[in-house]
């Protein structure tokens, strides 16, 4: 049951990147912190490579599928995610118009950037909390180990691209994150250089 394990990392991922972005947005609006445009764009170009394109994807294909192979128990659980997975883009460009308008220097750009990132954390930990409620224990009970030799070996070989296998070196650009991230987030040491 490795798919588990990498599925509660990735999430943990996901949920560190949305952290900050709600800290740094707060501690902006509170005069502590000046906005780095670049390092927003690249949590959000994380959010969209990460989570939508790749994360997503590995659930419907390999776990949600077998799954539904073996029970109808969780159909409508199933069914949710499976929608809300389908919705990524619309989020993501979201977020996208938010933080151009902040950027662009409309009078409540932060505004609108903050709660556009409250919203996407809150469907997110909604979402994450109906998988690892209701989903993995369903996995658990019903998959066999064939199942799990399956899902476990697709889960490796596609694992978080923060790992480096995308084409793009996400360690790299969270280590760039992670650098220029305010503390107690990140190591403060300046602006995002992508």
């Amino acid at each position: 049951m490795e798919a588990l394990r990498i599925i509660q990392e990735e999430h943990q991922s996901l949920a560190a990147i949305l952290h900050a972005v709600r800290f740094m947005l707060k501690e902006i609006k509170a005069g502590r912190l000046t906005p780095d445009f670049g390092l927003f764009k690249a949590m959000v170009h994380y959010l969209d490579a990460y989570p939508e394109k790749r994360h997503h994807p590995k659930e419907d294909d390999f776990l949600f599928a077998r799954l539904k192979q073996r029970t109808d128990e969780g159909a409508e659980a199933l069914a949710r995610l499976e929608h809300d997975h389908t919705g990524g883009e619309g989020r993501i460009k979201a977020l996208e118009a938010a933080l151009l308008s902040y950027e662009g220097g409309e009078p409540d750009g932060l505004e609108i950037t903050a709660r556009a990132f409250d919203d996407f954390a809150e469907f997110y930990r909604n979402h994450m909390i109906l998988e690892e409620r209701e989903i993995l224990p369903l996995a658990r009970k019903h998959l066999t180990q064939e199942d799990w030799d399956a899902i476990d070996e697709a889960f490796r070989t596609e694992q978080d691209p923060m790992k480096g296998a995308a084409g793009e070196d996400f360690r790299a650009i969270f280590s760039r994150l992670v650098a220029a991230a305010p503390p107690p987030i990140g190591l403060g040491s300046g602006p995002y250089k992508g």
